[in-house]
């Protein structure tokens, strides 16, 4: 533990010293000046001034008030300009009992102030309060980057359950995706079913952050295997209303759910079987221009106990392409819900590969604080038609 006395009198100086040293506090160092105090932490060195540079090895500053060149209060104003001299306790030491030099020190960044001459019960009492609340910060400073490193890592492993683009003569499917947070409550997944036939799913889990993922890798831990073993779109979406009804959330005040839409797209028979929980309507532009919206037949996913979901179905003839999205596209736009549909309609038509770069930078660049964001996810499905088989 350092501490560093700044004063321009040698012989306050040496009273600090002596105070401290018989308390303990040998670990200490002097400087005769406010300017030779900033080098010596080095504050003139040409790291940014927010720069999260090392870790200073200074735990306490008493810093007389009133110097030649630069007093207490400028220096103070100075080191809370940089990332890691700004949380050092500064206590002054002052002989000037005028009660607005004391509040503007206070302002400037000084913890605390102590009157010359000094008592030594006083100093000591406050130098002792000021390293406890270092201590402290220090302690939750440590704990919230060890919390951000664990989220960067939980959120590399939830990237890594999204899968990868597929690119098959008729079919290819594509994503973007935007958490609001590091972790997000959005989860999109597909397989191949064999035979020309592919499982699809986009859902929205309620809210975001920590919980909302949770729930999302639960759900993603299930999904291969209920999409191998049910196929079926009503099937799907009742199992995995039994299988997230199962985690029984002992907080009854908050009713978890999420809204989901599968599809199975037999691009053999040219028709896409779905259920939509409760999700945004699907958008399928067919080749002849006609959008169909694959809308809500059923209830989200872990409102009730059971659900009806029953299958809807579409075909299609040459090419198309199926938009599935979550509601943090639609509610970046002002307006109604139905003209941010429309406003999203008009933006996913033309042609049917998927322009994912100008995707991204219409819908998923930074435009609103990150408070009122939503997570964004788009998935994008080209079929390229082909001739039908029996």
């Amino acid at each position: 533990m350092k501490i560093l006395i700044v004063d321009d009198n040698p012989t306050n100086i040496i009273i600090i010293r002596e105070i401290l040293k018989k308390e303990g506090y040998r670990n200490t160092e002097s400087m005769n000046s406010a300017g030779e105090m900033l080098e010596r932490l080095g504050y003139y060195d040409d790291a940014p001034l927010s720069s999260p540079a090392s870790k200073s090895d200074v735990d306490l500053i008493l810093l007389d008030m009133m110097m030649p060149e630069m007093d207490g209060i400028s220096a103070c104003r100075l080191l809370q300009q940089r990332e890691r001299m700004k949380d050092i306790p500064v206590i002054m030491v002052t002989a000037v009992g005028d009660s607005k030099k004391l509040a503007e020190a206070l302002d400037a960044g000084a913890v605390d102030y102590v009157t010359k001459p000094i008592n030594k019960v006083e100093l000591m009492a406050r130098i002792r309060s000021a390293l406890r609340l270092k201590q402290e910060k220090d302690w939750h400073k440590e704990r919230d980057q060890r919390i951000q490193e664990e989220l960067k890592l939980a959120a590399l492993i939830q990237n890594a359950v999204l899968s990868l683009p597929i690119s098959d003569p008729l079919f290819k499917i594509d994503a973007l995706y935007k958490p609001s947070f590091e972790l997000a409550g959005d989860l999109y997944s597909w397989y191949s079913l064999g035979e020309g036939r592919y499982g699809v799913i986009l859902l929205d889990m309620m809210g975001h952050g920590i919980s909302s993922s949770l729930f999302c890798m639960f759900i993603a831990s299930v999904l291969k295997d209920t999409v191998s073993t049910y196929v079926e779109p009503e099937k799907v979406i009742q199992e995995l209303n039994r299988r997230f009804n199962m985690l029984y959330i002992d907080n009854q005040l908050v009713q978890y759910y999420f809204t989901a839409i599968y599809l199975v797209i037999d691009t053999r028979y040219k028709k896409i079987d779905y259920v939509n929980a409760g999700h945004p309507p699907g958008l399928f532009y067919k080749e002849n221009g006609e959008v169909v919206k694959l809308g809500t037949v059923c209830p989200p996913v872990g409102l009730f106990d059971k659900i009806e979901a029953p299958t809807q179905t579409i075909t299609y003839e040459g090419k198309g392409h199926l938009v599935l999205y979550t509601d943090g596209l639609t509610e970046s736009v002002e307006g109604t819900q139905e003209e941010q549909l429309d406003w999203l309609e008009r933006q996913l038509a033309g042609d049917h590969a998927f322009p994912k770069e100008n995707m991204r930078e219409l819908m998923f660049a930074e435009e609103q604080p990150q408070d009122r964001e939503d997570d964004k996810c788009m998935v994008w499905i080209t079929l390229e038609g082909g001739n039908e088989q029996g």
